[in-house]
């Protein structure tokens, strides 16, 4: 079972089917709206 991280907050994303216990990180919804929004 493999897991999707937030990379900035840590909040778990989602889970997904692997033979392998893996962790991946990516960027949830709520970060990567306040990244938008501080960018302009």
């Amino acid at each position: 079972m493999g897991t999707i991280v937030c990379q900035k907050c840590d909040a778990t994303i989602s889970h997904f089917e692997d033979e392998k216990v893996t962790k991946l990180y990516a960027q949830c919804p709520g970060c990567h709206d306040k990244n938008k929004q501080t960018k302009r």
